[in-house]
């Protein structure tokens, strides 16, 4: 069995021939004993599942459970959704096990928080250390997947938590807990058990060194929800975002800052990430983006300076290095900036990765700021994708992008020039629509 893929093959070779990766192939019981019950049980009725006209399914008066962490109810669509399996991962250490103990430990109902990876003294040290104090919640450290479901007959959670899917292991099977028939089958049986209970389930599962999620492909078929838990552990900010969602859109983001207490919400992450700016230095400049459904202001800051080494350098951290290369190219074939024998570095506050190409607009006025060695007025802001042409292109939702620039306090927004748009189309911002980068640094720098 591939570890990579789930490929089965009829005896051991060294390159699966599926996903052609090199020494996965791993040798696997599949069954031993047919303990399994591969069958939905009706929650209403609590008998097996039969075929039933679509305009005969009542729908249930069940409604989302609010978790009283509104950044992960925003991500979540509104909130937990009964009989739903939640998959949660991220980089080890970013935060998955105590955002999960923060949920069990807020939610008022009934919480069965399993762990396969610590005992119960370390999760209650984390939890006087994250000052709450749950008293539904209990704890079972197990890593059996039939004993787990054992303790949850008797108890009856109304929310069950497990951490983590990779180090449970089923006993019908003989494979080494981690492994793809094991993965596989630990989540089925979650998944059953979500669905003939209507209890939410939510899996925290581990991931590879390329950012995926362990074990197969699978696995995020079967959940309903995949949640990813991103950030950098030396700086304070995680993003969570959702790369699936039955019940919801998967444009939505949660922003949370790390700190003793554990992770908390930002409420306000434009006026958090900007906290700190300087208005006085040059090569600073504010972009509006758009990171799902919720814009954010950032600052960006460049650093232009000769070469001093022979070759010049360019660097970017959380831009991404190959349209900072683009957007240089385009200021020296388009407005004649020499920076061809210059180092640049470009550098993204906060340590967020960004990837939303209505932020060019800030990273040239950034870069010209610094060459030029002026900063930029007081208020501005930018908001437009650049062409290779050099010329602005118009970004999606304007209006929600000015109206977070007005509400911390800008008064001028530059942006791309689109048919019928006034300067004063916003009270009390003037926006200052440009059609090329030369009416750009005309515009700034005179």
């Amino acid at each position: 069995m591939c570890q990579a893929c789930g490929t089965a093959h009829a005896q051991w070779q060294g390159q699966c021939k599926s996903c052609r990766a090199w020494n996965t192939l791993v040798e696997e019981v599949t069954e031993t004993a047919d303990s399994r019950t591969p069958r939905f049980v009706d929650p209403d009725s609590g008998k097996r599942s039969v075929p039933r006209p679509l305009s005969e399914v009542t729908l249930g008066l069940e409604t989302r459970t609010a978790t009283g962490d509104g950044e992960l109810d925003r991500v979540l669509g509104g909130g937990l959704v009964p009989g739903s399996l939640v998959l949660l991962g991220g980089e080890p250490g970013i935060g998955k096990s105590t955002l999960m103990l923060q949920l069990a430990l807020r939610l008022p109902q009934r919480v069965l928080y399993v762990s396969g990876e610590e005992s119960a003294q370390q999760i209650r040290m984390r939890a006087d250390r994250i000052g709450f104090e749950g008293e539904g919640c209990s704890i079972l450290t197990e890593t059996s997947t039939s004993s787990i479901l054992e303790h949850a007959e008797k108890m009856r959670p109304e929310v069950l938590v497990i951490d983590s899917i990779q180090t449970l292991h089923s006993p019908a099977l003989e494979a080494a807990p981690g492994s793809v028939s094991q993965i596989r089958e630990s989540a089925a049986e979650f998944l059953r058990y979500a669905k003939s209970h209507n209890v939410p389930v939510l899996l925290i599962g581990h991931i590879t060194k390329e950012g995926t999620l362990a074990g197969p492909k699978v696995l995020e078929h079967m959940v309903d929800v995949v949640l990813q838990f991103e950030g950098d552990q030396n700086h304070l900010y995680r993003l969570l975002r959702a790369h699936k969602n039955r019940f919801g859109s998967t444009a939505e983001i949660g922003l949370y800052q790390m700190d003793a207490a554990g992770l908390v919400p930002v409420l306000n992450p434009s006026g958090f990430l900007l906290s700190q700016r300087s208005e006085e230095l040059s090569g600073t400049a504010v972009g509006v983006m758009m990171e799902g459904a919720r814009p954010l202001l950032l600052e960006v800051q460049a650093l232009v300076s000769t070469a001093v080494y022979g070759t010049p350098q360019r660097s970017s951290t959380g831009f991404d290095a190959r349209r900072l290369n683009m957007l240089l190219a385009v200021l020296e074939k388009r407005c004649g900036f020499r920076l061809g024998s210059k180092d640049v570095f470009l550098n993204i506050t906060g340590g967020l990765r960004v990837d939303d190409p209505a932020l060019d607009l800030a990273v040239v006025a950034a870069i010209l700021s610094s060459d030029t060695d002026q900063a930029l007025p007081k208020g501005v802001c930018f908001a437009g994708e650049v062409g290779l042409a050099g010329e602005i292109r118009s970004v999606q939702r304007l209006d929600q992008r000015a109206a977070e620039a007005q509400k911390l306090g800008f008064d001028t927004l530059f942006t791309a020039a689109q048919p019928g748009l006034k300067s004063n189309a916003f009270p009390g911002l003037l926006v200052v629509p440009v059609q090329k980068m030369e009416h750009l640094v005309s515009a700034l720098f005179g």
